[in-house]
Formats: structure tokens, sequence, C-alpha cells
């Protein structure tokens, strides 16, 4: 009988392994965060699945994390916001597997969007462009409508494609335009690992994404890049052999040439997927990141 419990154990063990080993990164990383000792992230509630697009046919969602306090009564305090999203190659990801950024941010103060965007190959460049700009519109309306909410400080975010995706809809005003806005709606950009300066296209999920568009420049956000757009914090890895740190160099450079703001944060020895993955709990000593995004939220509101 024992060896047969013993068997049987093994077996589950196994088929537990594999199982965990075919969720992929992301997912791998909510699993743990969620589970892994010690005191969990407290948030107030979440409301997962809200619709931001407008279009009906295409339609696109985030997930929405609040912190605790900012209910239907809130008092006078006002709530800045996050809005993410996630990476993926352009192709690939969804935000259920990136609730651990959302529990993160909203156990520090932040409302907290974990944003859905249409995907290559089905969808190409600029489609996930304009689903960033609708999101963030979305968001702003949100924000104007809360009670808790303080639609002056909505901060956008994302990771690697991600991190591509919000900055371009936020750096070139035509996607913004679209939908009612302009970039002095966000009070500032964090980009995590992002590709923005990448001509030529060298991988195959650059070239399916971006590469049949016409006029290469107007997929990179360096191409945009100025004196006038928000406020950026980049954070890289100086181990990101996958996008590499000349990107975040590269941008930083031109936005403070041209009197702007951008602040570089290159973190030693952090490679592409350990830069998100110091947003989850069991690997937090990897690089401060969320302690960054604080310090960069908090001397935007000076």
């Amino acid at each position: 009988m024992l060896k047969t419990a013993l068997i049987v154990i093994a077996l589950l063990l196994t088929g537990a392994g594999i199982w965990f080993y075919r969720l992929g990164g992301p997912a791998q990383l909510e699993l743990a965060d969620r589970w892994w000792p010690g005191k969990a992230d407290a948030i107030g509630s979440a409301v997962l699945g809200t619709h931001y697009s407008e279009t009906a046919s295409l339609q696109q969602s985030y997930d929405i994390y609040y912190p605790v306090g900012a209910g239907k009564e809130c008092g006078d305090r006002k709530f800045p916001s996050l809005l993410f999203f996630h990476g993926g190659s352009w192709r690939e990801g969804d935000r259920s597997s990136y609730a651990f950024v959302g529990r993160a941010f909203a156990a520090r103060g932040f409302i907290t969007f974990i944003a859905d965007y249409r995907k290559a190959p089905g969808h190409r460049f600029p489609d996930f462009i304009d689903d960033a700009a609708q999101a963030i519109a979305s968001a702003n309306r949100e924000l104007n409508q809360s009670a808790c909410g303080d639609p002056e400080r909505l901060f956008v975010m994302g990771h690697s494609a991600g991190a591509h995706i919000a900055m371009l809809a936020a750096l070139d005003p035509k996607w913004l335009r679209r939908h009612g806005l302009d970039a002095s709606a966000i009070a500032g950009i964090i980009g995590l690992a992002g590709p923005y300066d990448f001509l030529p296209f060298t991988s195959d999920a650059a070239r399916d994404a971006l590469g049949h568009w016409p006029k290469a420049e107007e997929t990179q956000p360096i191409h945009f890049a100025n004196g006038k757009v928000p406020p950026l914090l980049l954070l890289t890895g100086d181990a990101d052999t996958t996008v590499k740190p000349r990107n975040s160099k590269a941008l930083a450079q031109k936005v403070n040439e041209d009197t702007g703001k951008a602040e570089l944060r290159l973190y030693p020895e952090v490679t592409h997927s350990g830069i998100i993955m110091a947003i989850a709990r069991p690997f937090r000593s990897k690089a401060p990141v969320i302690d960054d995004v604080l310090a960069f939220t908090r001397q935007q509101a000076k």
C-alpha cells in the first residue's frame, strides 16, 4: 500500500510539474506570486473584464485592481492610477497572467489597470497601438467618473512589446487624438525593457508585427521623441540580450537633449524577463522596480 501511495504521489507531483512548466513564464509568475509564503499584497477589490474598446466587434478589456479605501466612499482622498500593457513580442500574453502587477501596485495605493490588446499575426501594426490609445482614453474617463480616482495622476507602464505599444501610443500624437485626448492626460510613462529604436527589424516577431508598414520609422517611438512628451522613467537590465539597453539609453538621450525629462535606470545583472519578475513577490530582490516606479510617480506629483 505504501509503495502504491508513493507512486501516486510521484505521478501527481510529476503531473503538477508538467502543468506548471506548460503555463509559460508570466502565468508561472502569477501563480508563484499568489502562493508565495508571507504577507500577500492587500487590495481593496478587483473588477475583471471591463471593456474599453469603442468597437464592439473588436472588443478588448482591462482588469481593474483597487487599493484598500478606493471604494464608493473614499472621502476627499484621490488615488493615482497605473495602466499596464504586458509584453509578449506583439503576439503572446494575456492580462490575467499579469494579475500580480495589479495586486503589487494596488497594494501601494494605485488604481491599477491591466490591459489586453489585439495581437499579431491576426492584427498587425497599428491595431495594437490604437488599442493602447483607446485604453488610455477609457481609463481617463473611468477616473473622471470615479469618486476616488485622480485623472491628473494617470501613469502608463509597459514591459517589452507592451512598453513599445504604450510609448508609441503616447508619443505619436495622432493615436490619442483619435480618441479625444492628448499626451497631457498622462502624468508619466514607465517603460520596462522596451524596444524604442530597433531598425532594421532583426527578429521574426518584429517583422511579423511591424515589417509590413511602408514607413518603418513610424513604428519607432524614438521617431516621435522630443522635449514635450510626458516625463519618462526607463528601466532596463544590463544583462538584457532580448531588447538591448541601448533602446532605453537612446530614447532617454533624445528626450533630455530636447530639454525634456527622461530618467534612466540600468539594473546590473538583470535580464529581459528578470525586470518583470522583480514585480512578483518571490523575486523582488532582483531589482528595485517597484520602489523606482513609486519614487518616479511621487516626483511627478510635486
